[in-house]
């Protein structure tokens, strides 16, 4: 029986190999997500919560695309009974682009014990959008064992307000 023999060159094999790899990296620079950023990440307002106390909250945001989440830390405890984890629903109300739009971030995520932090709650965002505290009415609002809160922001972000990529 024959043999079949494979004749190759140093430099086709080079060549094919150099391809093969920019094919292979093109394809997962394609794959890729889109980096996406916002600026600030983190800043904080006043918000009046009625009988519920007064605080400054301080605000995290990230993006992922058309995703961002937005976790809120109180300087003060809003609940000072253990609440269960993940048992308390919020909606945050941000002003979108200088108003009166806003942008809603809402989940059911907090930490088990006193209430004192909320979120990461979820919400949509387009590039360009500023998302500031919506002053007046229910800037956040929460049920927490059946027995709504409203939070009103009193004042604007600082440093300012959050621009998605």
């Amino acid at each position: 029986m024959g043999r079949l023999m494979r004749c190759t060159t140093p430099k086709l094999r080079a060549a094919t190999t150099a391809a093969a790899s920019a094919g292979l990296l093109a394809g997962v620079v394609a794959l890729a997500p889109a980096a996406t950023a916002v600026s600030p990440t983190t800043v904080t307002a006043e918000y009046d919560c009625g009988t519920w106390g007064s605080t400054t909250l301080t605000l995290t945001a990230t993006q992922n695309g058309t995703n961002a989440t937005i976790t809120l830390i109180s300087t003060d405890v809003i609940v000072p009974i253990a609440v269960p984890a993940n048992s308390v629903s919020a909606t945050l109300r941000l002003e979108k682009n200088g108003g009166p739009a806003t942008t809603l971030f809402t989940g059911q995520t907090n930490p088990a014990g006193p209430l004192t932090r909320l979120g990461p709650l979820i919400g949509a965002v387009a590039p360009g959008d500023s998302l500031d505290s919506s002053l007046g009415g229910d800037s956040l609002s929460f049920v927490v064992f059946g027995v709504s809160g409203r939070c009103v922001a009193v004042t604007k972000q600082s440093p300012g307000p959050f621009v998605f990529d």
